[in-house]
Formats: C-alpha cells, structure tokens, sequence
C-alpha cells in the first residue's frame, strides 16, 4: 500500500467515524447544546446562504439551513472553513439535508447521519449547535431521532407542510413524526421555523420564516421582535400570529417533494377534478369575458385532456378548436402536446379521447357540471413571487395580463409535432408576436415600455387578464 493511499483511506473526511455513537446506525451523538432563557427570547435566525452578505450585522441570530441542499452541500464535503463564520454567531442549527417521503430509505438515512456528523463536528470545535429534526414516514422514525440527546433543545420546520397554493396540507405526516419526536427526545424547547400547528405541544419557541429572511436582516431588530412569539404547554387555537407574506428567498420545506396533493385554487382550476372516465363541458373565466372547454377525466378524476373552444385571439397560435393533452407526473396539471386544427377535420372529442385513451367516455353536461356562474377576480389570480411566475410558466399554461394599458400574453411555444418545446416561449400583444423562441429567463428580462417583466409581474402595476391554472 502506498502512502498516499493509506492517507486517502484513513482520513476523517472519508471514514466520518470519529464522533462517538451509542445507536445501532452508528449516527453520530451531537452533545446537548446550553442557551440561557434569555439567548432564546426574541430568536432570529439567519440562513446559511445569506453570510456573506450580512457583514456580522446579525450575529445574534443563530445559523439554519431550511435551505435546498445545494446551498449547503460545501459544508459536508469539507466544514473546516466554515468553523471562523459560524463561530461569530450565537450558534447554528444543523444542515437540514433532505428527508422527502419519495426518497429511498436508504438516502433517509445517510441524509441523518449527514446532519447529525455535521453537527457533531462543529460542536467539537466549540460552535453550539441545536440539532435539526427531519422525517418522512413512519419507517424513518427507526433512525431519523437518533443521535441527540434526551431533553435537547432541538429545531422544526413546518413550511410546505401548511396549505399553500395549490397544495393539500401535509399536516397528518408532520404530527405523526412530531409527536414522535417528543416521545424519543422530551425536548426542552422546540424551535419551530414557520407557523406552529395548534396541535403541536411543547415549550415551543415560533420564529417566522418572513422575519428571518433576507429582506429583514438590515432593519431594526427590536421591531422585528415584536412579531417573535414563544408559546408553552399547548398551543390552543385562539393563538393567532399575523398572516405570513411569502416572498422570494430560499426555503425548502418538507414532507412530500411534490408539495403534498394538489387541491384546486379556484373554479378555473377546479375543472382539472372531476368524476372519473366521463367528458364534462367546463367555462373557463377570464377578465375579459369566458370561453368554454371540453375535459375528459381519467379513471382517477383527473383531467388527462381538454379541447378550448377558442383560438385565443390568436388563429395563427390556434385553431378553434384544439386540444391540449394534460400531465400529471409532477402531481399537479401540466400542459403536453398541443393539438391545432387548420387545414384538417376536426375530431369530435370522443374520437381524440379514444385515439390517445383507447376508450370513450359518457358525455356529461349541465348548469350543475358547469361553472357559468364564477366570477374572475384579478386579484385573486396575481402572482405573489417571481418563483411561482416561473413555475406557473414551466407547466405549460398561458398567461394573459394588462400593462400600462396594452394587453399582452405570454405562452411556451410548441414544435410542428404538437410537442412543447424546452425552455422556448412566446410574447405576443393583441396584434402580433413581439418575441418568440425565447428562453424563460430571457422572458423575465424582456422589457415592457422599459421595464423588465420581472421586475413588474408581481406588482399592483399588472392587471392579470387570463390564469387558467
């Protein structure tokens, strides 16, 4: 064996076994980290990937990582230089590494294991670090509660876990790992990032995800107290904080990768649920008046296809009418193939269904499977972030809005088979395209009378015209 081989074998970096264990997985033990009452009141905490902007300005935050993993993966492959940055704050949480129910058991697993080295690490070298707690199934709890001590303070999350979009909440998996983790652990205190449940028990310590976020990290702290809320015994359901703005910043949440079951935002998007293996017609409603559409529901009663009745003012975009095939691999409608019909006869329906489905469907129709009477409100259908904008774009699906008096669309653009093209869409005003084959950040750089989309899409200056999902 060569020296530099028995280097490389025997490093720490890569057998990771020099912190004690006293469980079967051999997790490492993170030792029980000491903060006076005081040190916990008013808790902010600020992300990781926020550092090296914030100048110590805020070192008496602790550290989190409810971050996406890539954030912090630098930190697993080599911690040694992060030891003097963490070491000016009051102290961290450990790294968050991924605990998604569609993972294998296996990466469950060493996701654990990662987060807790990581914390025993930086505990030797005198960092306090208040182990972070994550889980899936009830098949993670053999593991994802070892290596922290009994009546440890320790760290939750419950962002992604609450409803939020077009998101079921994943309450039901968070309380069954949580009151787990209260049996095995007895906490002493729980640090809890987003909105406590009202079920959960516990001395629970609430920082808010907004507050702690990079929009605050340069305003006064003492008004950012204010909203800091510490809670004990049982949280009743009297307690009411403040509505929680979302914004931009990095958060990762928990429980499924999918964001939980899709539940409809509104009657447009309540089309895409209906009665299993039957066509509905449906009206879509928009600022500007309605179109209809056809759906057919799969032997689940999820929208697999949809015909619009309509060319969307654009006939050399669409025939009227034309089909769109609809995905749900991702959990929640996505727009596939594009079906136009300009020099062919048109199918009826039932024959599109039974060419891509292999089977027809009873027609249902009526004022009680129609949706004549919804309103559109433009407010209700404005996008909250530049992320959802993005996602929203990603799904296929066309937005129509209103800009300082002129009316403009944008759309992902489809190839000659039908098929929507990757990163590829289409600007277009009432009267012509102003700009097509552009990539989705080209998109939100494209500038309207001079200013860039992303810079106005998710303010009062927009009017959103047409949001069909």
């Amino acid at each position: 064996m060569t020296l530099e081989n028995f280097n490389y074998r025997t490093n720490s970096l890569f057998l990771r076994n020099q912190f004690d264990s006293y469980n079967e997985f051999s997790v490492p033990d993170i030792p029980k980290p000491k903060f006076s009452d005081d040190e916990l009141k008013n808790l902010l905490l600020i992300g990781f990937n926020h550092l090296k902007r914030d100048n110590e300005k805020n070192i008496d935050r602790i550290v989190h990582f409810f971050l996406y993993d890539y954030n912090f993966e630098k930190i697993w492959k080599n911690p040694e230089p992060y030891l003097k940055s963490f070491s000016k704050y009051k102290g961290i949480l450990s790294p968050d590494f991924s605990m998604y129910l569609e993972m294998p058991y296996a990466i469950q697993l060493y996701n654990t294991f990662r987060n807790r080295w990581c914390g025993a690490y930086f505990a030797s070298k005198g960092i306090r670090v208040i182990p972070t707690v994550s889980w899936a199934d009830e098949k993670s709890f053999e593991f994802c509660f070892k290596g922290i001590e009994k009546g440890s303070i320790v760290a939750v999350s419950t962002y992604m876990f609450h409803e939020s979009d077009h998101h079921k909440d994943q309450k039901e998996i968070f309380l069954k790992g949580y009151n787990q983790m209260l049996s095995e652990i007895e906490p002493e205190k729980i640090i809890c990032y987003s909105e406590p449940f009202s079920e959960m028990k516990g001395d629970i310590i609430y920082v808010d995800y907004e507050l702690s976020s990079w929009k605050y990290l340069d305003n006064n702290k003492e008004e950012n107290k204010s909203f800091v809320k510490h809670t004990n015994s049982l949280l009743t359901s009297n307690i009411r904080y403040y509505i929680i703005n979302k914004t931009g910043f990095v958060c990762k949440g928990g429980g499924s990768a999918y964001g939980g079951e899709w539940i409809p935002k509104d009657e447009n998007s309540a089309r895409f649920l209906g009665e299993p293996n039957s066509i509905r017609e449906n009206i879509v409603t928009t600022n500007k008046g309605s179109y209809h559409v056809l759906d057919y529901y799969n032997e689940i009663g999820k929208c697999a296809a949809e015909r619009h009745l309509t060319d969307h003012i654009k006939p050399h975009k669409h025939s009227d009418p034309h089909d769109h095939l609809i995905s749900w691999d991702n959990n929640f409608p996505c727009f596939g193939e594009r079906f136009n019909y300009f020099d062919e006869e048109v199918p009826t329906f039932e024959d599109f269904i039974s060419e891509h489905f292999g089977k027809a469907s009873e027609y249902i129709t009526g004022d009680d499977k129609s949706m004549k009477n919804y309103e559109y409100n433009p407010e209700d259908h404005k996008f909250e972030t530049l992320g959802e904008f993005k996602f929203y774009l990603s799904c296929g699906a066309n937005v129509g809005f209103e800009y300082k008096g002129v009316e403009y669309g944008i759309e992902a653009v489809f190839g000659l088979d039908g098929k929507k093209k990757n990163d590829c869409y289409c600007i277009w005003n009432s009267k012509e395209d102003i700009a097509d084959g552009l990539t989705l950040e080209q998109t939100l750089d494209f500038e309207f009378d001079g200013v860039k989309l992303r810079d106005f899409i998710t303010t009062d200056d927009v009017i959103i015209i047409e949001r069909i999902m």
